[in-house]
């Protein structure tokens, strides 16, 4: 349950907000002697300021493969290069587009939602199978069943967290 949560948080954190921040660009991935290669493992990627993101590229025959790659990425960004330093500033967001992010956040925090439900159940039919193997007792069933509950509805509080933190932080401007 605690993976599933990271995984969304994870999963959250790479929704763009308006803000620079270096996770944005954490998928990106690019050909490097030949094998795939993350984006931080070529290159520094830090936030200039609230509206900007700087790419220090360490290899400077890099610097147009990355912006290829950054380009042809399904995040909408238009980077610009100057020397081995390539920025790409972030557009403001619209209303709209703040309302459609706040529909995908909300159908990622539902999937965890499920997901840690799904967890749930499976734990329960294995304790039941435990029970009606007699490798359990009756009471140890019930209390096992209770702090399973406890646990998921804990890990389902820390969804609807960052959930309400990550709607929070689309709607400001």
């Amino acid at each position: 349950m605690d993976k599933i949560v990271e995984a969304l948080k994870n999963n959250l954190s790479k929704v763009r907000t308006g803000r620079a921040h270096p996770s944005l660009l954490s998928d990106i991935s690019l050909k490097y002697y030949g094998a795939e290669t993350p984006l931080n493992q070529i290159a520094k990627v830090v936030a200039e300021d609230s509206r900007t993101l700087a790419i220090i590229v360490f290899d400077q025959e890099l610097v147009q493969k990355v912006e290829k790659a950054i380009m042809i990425s399904d995040l909408g960004l238009s980077p610009m290069s100057a020397g081995t330093i390539i920025r790409i500033p972030l557009p403001p967001l619209t209303e709209e587009r703040r309302k459609d992010l706040i529909k995908i956040i909300r159908g990622e925090a539902e999937g965890g939602r499920v997901a840690i439900h799904n967890v749930c159940g499976d734990a329960k039919n294995n304790l039941k199978a435990l029970l009606q193997d007699k490798n359990i007792s009756v009471d140890e069933d019930r209390k096992t069943q209770g702090e399973i509950q406890q646990i998921a509805d804990a890990a389902v509080k820390k969804i609807e967290e960052g959930l309400a933190a990550k709607e929070k932080e689309l709607m400001e401007i």
